[in-house]
């Protein structure tokens, strides 16, 4: 079976698990406070142009969001986000439940906030009966593929500064925004209060990177880590994947090729008039395929439904990894147009 369930369902990269097996019995410092962590932080600083970052290593993007929306916010204070945000859908409450709301907010197909939205939502909320939006929280991807340009998160970046809000990049899906013309890692730091980059979805075994760069989020934010079981005790097997994805270009490497296999898929099923959910220039694409095309490919392939797009069609997502080859790529398409050519009243 070939799996475009998402970017996660392999291990890891070669190189990662080299490195791993290589310094095994090497002996550590625990907690994040070990020479690979100190490098890949040193690394990561470089990448993005900014010595004076801070840099936390995770485990996982829920627990990163959470931790950072915590220590970054005072109780009274809210987030903003895109209605189909990450920390609004697919979290489980992890941010309400650290005391903060969500304030979810319209967002057109590409799940990017606008900063129109983010004015109406701080209008919404005047006085001190309601929480105070402070924190504008995006991720780079989307949760529909679409990917933020460096206008784009100028003109966020714009609004915050105008009414006093934090700016918060979620980069689990980082690398594939790098590559389909998203804002760079300079941009970033130089735009965002603080950011993540994703290792989980990008060829690690499990990681993020939190890159803190407004001097007022720095202080305590090791305490409120520990406090939220973000501090891991074996915290340089994060420090050396990262030493990985961070040299010689292999995050960036894995983001291009991930990209260009799931635009390969979009390319193909649009040569068959296959419609899309939303534009999506990332590696995740979001076709609409008959039901009866679907059962076809059903045991061969497997792939994440989202739901029902209009009568006997089905919106689903296809995610392309690091590892996605391009013969998984040519078997789906040669089993969809298959199944569509028996089908031609599907489309």
């Amino acid at each position: 079976m070939y799996r475009f369930t998402n970017d996660y369902s392999e291990g890891a990269h070669p190189s990662i698990l080299a490195a791993l097996a290589e310094t095994n019995l090497e002996g550590n410092f625990g907690y994040g406070c070990d020479p690979h962590c100190e490098r890949a932080a040193a690394l990561i600083r470089e990448k993005i142009g900014r010595p004076d970052a801070d840099v936390h290593f995770l485990v996982g993007g829920t627990q990163t969001n959470a931790t950072c929306i915590c220590a970054f916010l005072r109780p009274h204070e809210a987030v903003i986000s895109a209605a189909t945000g990450h920390v609004c859908v697919h979290e489980t409450g992890a941010i309400e439940a650290t005391g903060h709301k969500c304030l979810a907010m319209p967002c057109g197909p590409d799940g990017k906030l606008t900063p129109d939205a983010v004015r109406a939502a701080v209008a919404a909320h005047p006085d001190e009966h309601m929480v105070k939006p402070r924190l504008v929280y995006i991720s780079n991807t989307t949760e529909t593929g679409g990917a933020y340009t460096a206008a784009e998160l100028a003109a966020l970046r714009a609004v915050c500064d105008e009414l006093g809000l934090l700016l918060y990049l979620d980069g689990a899906r980082l690398a594939s925004a790098l590559a389909c013309g998203g804002a760079s890692f300079e941009e970033l730091a130089a735009l965002c209060d603080a950011f993540t980059i994703g290792g989980t979805k990008n060829g690690a075994l499990f990681g993020e990177a939190v890159c803190i760069l407004n001097p007022a989020l720095k202080p305590d934010f090791r305490y409120i880590l520990k406090q939220h079981g973000g501090m891991l005790a074996k915290g340089w097997l994060l420090g050396v994947q990262f030493e990985q994805l961070m040299a010689d270009g292999l995050y960036e490497q894995l983001g291009q090729h991930s990209t260009r296999m799931a635009q390969r898929l979009a390319a193909g099923l649009e040569k068959l008039g296959v419609a899309f959910g939303s534009p999506s220039p990332s590696n995740q694409v979001f076709p609409i395929l008959p039901d009866e095309v679907l059962k076809k490919l059903e045991g061969s392939f497997h792939w994440e439904a989202q739901g029902p797009a209009q009568p006997g069609f089905t919106r689903i997502r296809l995610v392309c990894s690091w590892a996605t080859c391009e013969e998984a790529v040519a078997a789906f398409l040669l089993a969809a147009e298959q199944a569509l050519a028996d089908c031609p009243a599907c489309l």
